[in-house]
């Protein structure tokens, strides 16, 4: 393991917040004329929406408060609170708003606030903004802030217009990750980590534009549908994760292949269920391509089930796709690597492809399927939940390396090696991930229509309990006193 330095710094928890609005994907395909097998396959199962009175703030400082609790945190000991996130309403403040809701809570508890020399950052890069929070964090942990301890949430609303390829996609939740050194779940090895970077002029935008003469009269809810392109940003996905691997090869003198093969367990980002197993599948592809005779033996097997030439495809690999010039609508080609894809189609009909593939993404998989996306928070919880199921099924060691791989449209990627710590089965004991998603109420078409258009919702009878809500929007602009937009907060314990 390659760390900067003498200590270790890592993640000792984890915690989630999930709204309980839930969308069932078979009835969304009976209200919409979707096809339901195939949804189920490629997307999921479920997905969750917020609720009248939640936000992305309510969302994230709900998950922080229950970090707290469920590890006993001295909040005190918090030098730094990071707000990972695309969804956020206020072009000023961000993380500053969920500390002073965490705070106000604590303090009606008789507990100490957040310390007042805790940093405050917000990071924002698509769905990548929490990775980045994290690695933030363990700077800061590295440098000025030893000794003490660090948060990051992700948080995020994923919408998509009715009618939209991205709709079936949606969710909302937050994840919130304990950061220290000496950590008890798992260390994080940034020496050895993967980065990349490239712009990509439209796969996955939010121009402000869209903000613009909202309604807010019957609801707290502001839209926030994205500008997207679904195959284009798949090729942005599998690209930029294949020169975030490249870059961590090269750092750590890997082999690709002897080293994937070597992985059992990886986290990607997840923005429905088939996005990461794909992009897994490509990167192996890949790895064998730039492997050895007995790699190219079983590339050129999937080469000829395909009915590709080998060379045409090491060729393929070996070059340097331009995908932003891809980005025009002229061009309907948005394939960087036509050939590969067409192997990787022979590849799933492979017996090797349970192996290398879907085994090594399981662990939490199941529980994913009932998520949605959930953009900066998709990664973290899909490590809660597969943190979970390896504690019940015995499935991870103390020293064992697992693998994530971070990503954000726009367009970034970050591969980063995790080790599990030698007490990450007593700390994944207190993640309680299932217990956040257990709670649930299935909504009607009529409410999803509602919840969706940022209508009143009539008929929802489920109470908010111990999370944070907006109570009220200040709507005053006068010369005196202003506060129009501001959203104000309070706890329901």
């Amino acid at each position: 393991m390659n760390l900067s330095s003498s200590k270790s710094i890592g993640i000792s928890g984890l915690a989630a917040y999930v709204p309980p609005y839930r969308v069932w994907l078979e009835d969304w395909c009976e209200w919409t004329g979707g096809h339901w097998p195939k949804v189920q396959e490629v997307v999921g199962r479920s997905f969750r929406m917020r609720g009248p009175n939640h936000s992305v703030y309510t969302m994230a400082a709900t998950a922080v408060m229950r970090l707290i609790d469920q590890y006993d945190v001295d909040p005190a000991r918090i030098k730094f609170l990071g707000l990972g996130t695309e969804s956020s309403t206020d072009n000023s403040a961000g993380a500053i708003i969920i500390k002073g809701m965490v705070d106000t809570a604590l303090e009606a508890r008789g507990m100490p606030p957040i310390s007042r020399s805790c940093e405050v950052p917000e990071f924002k890069h698509a769905c990548l903004g929490g990775v980045y929070g994290m690695k933030g964090a363990i700077r800061h942990l590295a440098l000025d802030g030893a000794g003490g301890q660090a948060i990051v949430v992700c948080a995020d609303i994923a919408e998509y217009a009715r009618g939209s390829s991205g709709e079936p996609t949606q969710g909302a939740g937050a994840v919130a990750m304990l950061l220290e050194e000496d950590p008890k779940l798992a260390v994080v090895d940034l020496v050895g980590s993967g980065s990349a970077s490239d712009y990509r002029i439209m796969d996955f935008r939010k121009p402000m534009v869209r903000f613009c003469g909202q309604d807010r009269s019957e609801s707290h809810h502001i839209q926030d549908f994205p500008v997207f392109n679904g195959k284009y940003s798949t090729t942005c996905y599998v690209d930029e994760t294949l020169h975030a691997l490249a870059d961590m090869y090269e750092k750590r003198q890997l082999d690709p292949g002897e080293y994937l093969r070597s992985l059992k367990t990886v986290f990607m980002h997840r923005p429905y269920r088939r996005m990461p197993e794909t992009g897994w599948a490509i990167s192996y592809l890949f790895a064998l391509g730039h492997g050895g005779t007995s790699s190219h033996t079983e590339l050129a097997s999937y080469c000829s089930d395909a009915g590709v030439e080998l060379q045409a495809v090491l060729d393929e690999m070996q070059g340097s796709p331009r995908v932003a010039e891809l980005a025009e609508p002229e061009r309907l080609q948005y394939e960087a690597y036509p050939l590969t894809m067409a192997v990787l189609r022979a590849f799933r009909a492979s017996h090797n492809y349970r192996r290398e593939i879907l085994d090594k993404l399981a662990l939490g998989s199941e529980t994913m399927r009932d998520l949605g996306n959930l953009y900066t928070a998709a990664l973290p919880a899909w490590m809660a939940a597969g943190f979970e199921q390896a504690l019940d099924e015995d499935r991870l060691s103390a020293g064992e390396e697992v693998l994530t791989l971070g990503y954000g449209s726009g367009d970034a990627a970050e591969v980063i090696p995790f080790f599990m710590a030698d007490g990450w089965r007593e700390a994944t004991t207190a993640i309680r991930f299932g217990d956040a998603m257990e709670h649930a109420v299935d909504i009607t078409f009529e409410q999803y229509e509602a919840l969706h258009a940022g209508r009143r919702v009539t008929g929802l009878d489920c109470l908010p309990l111990n999370e944070f809500v907006i109570d009220r929007v200040g709507h005053s602009d006068d010369r005196h006193f202003s506060d129009l937009g501001i959203e104000y907060y309070k706890y329901v314990g």
